[in-house]
């Protein structure tokens, strides 16, 4: 039971009412994030599901941001020698475009539509993942046309805005590029940071950045650098195909729960 005066501090504060359920999505959530920018890349669309469920699927969409930012900086600094800022730049106008092209949607639905978008737009992304393990061949020759570094990007930017899960958007496009691990994961790790700094404008417009969910990112950031850690750690012990697809199950469930919910 929680003490009734740390539970009035969060419930003034910040987006956490005190519960405990509320307390737990959002720190697996938040440990989720970690785990994601440590290499384990199943973990990110986790993150969307379990933080939906824990504050509204669209003001969890602002409150993540500053998170993943936080993240993405870490992951820059341990990536800053693979990768360039040009193969960004690459996809930068796409990308910008399609956060703007989220934003107005986003801008425009309330958050039961928010929850549906969201949980559909998950269990797509995860059929596409099926997909494409099933076809990688077929989808990298596609690659070689032109318009596909803008179509990916476009995408990218949406999905991220709408949903802050645009990782098996990118993981796609990068893998398109034959890029060596340490190539990509550079990459990786410099788009995400230039376009979740893109979208604070767009979530403080809409006020899902504001006092009360910065509180809550300053609870909430221990959880995300432990996720780091630990992500560090099981790399090195469990194989990750067998831990992503744990999550990938995991993620479909709970995506489905927020349809039907």
């Amino acid at each position: 039971m929680f003490d009734s005066t740390w539970t009035l501090w969060l419930g003034e504060h910040s987006l956490l009412r005190g519960d405990a359920g509320t307390l737990l999505l959002a720190f697996l959530g938040a440990l989720c994030i970690g785990l994601s920018k440590s290499g384990l890349a199943g973990t990110a669309t986790l993150t969307v599901v379990l933080m939906a469920q824990a504050f509204g699927a669209k003001e969890s969409v602002g409150l993540v941001l500053p998170l993943l930012i936080a993240a993405d900086l870490m992951g820059y600094y341990i990536n800053r020698h693979g990768g360039s800022w040009r193969a960004v730049w690459r996809i930068a106008w796409p990308a910008m475009l399609g956060v703007v092209a989220g934003w107005l949607l986003l801008d425009r639905i309330d958050n039961h539509a928010a929850r549906l978008i969201i949980g559909w737009l998950i269990v797509g992304l995860l059929l596409f993942k099926l997909l494409l393990d099933a076809q990688k061949n077929t989808f990298i020759a596609l690659t070689e046309h032109k318009g596909f570094a803008w179509t990916m990007g476009f995408t990218a930017g949406v999905v991220t805005m709408l949903a802050n899960a645009a990782g098996p958007v990118m993981t796609v496009y990068l893998l398109s590029q034959r890029l060596e691990k340490k190539e990509l994961l550079g990459v990786f790790s410099r788009y995400f940071l230039f376009v979740n700094l893109f979208k604070v404008p767009f979530s403080s417009n809409m006020g899902l950045i504001n006092s009360r969910s910065l509180a809550t990112n300053l609870i909430l950031l221990p959880a995300v650098v432990a996720g780091i850690l630990l992500g560090w750690q099981i790399i090195k012990r469990i194989p990750q195909k067998p831990f992503e697809w744990t999550l990938f199950v995991l993620t479909f469930i709970a995506a489905i729960w927020m349809v039907a919910k």
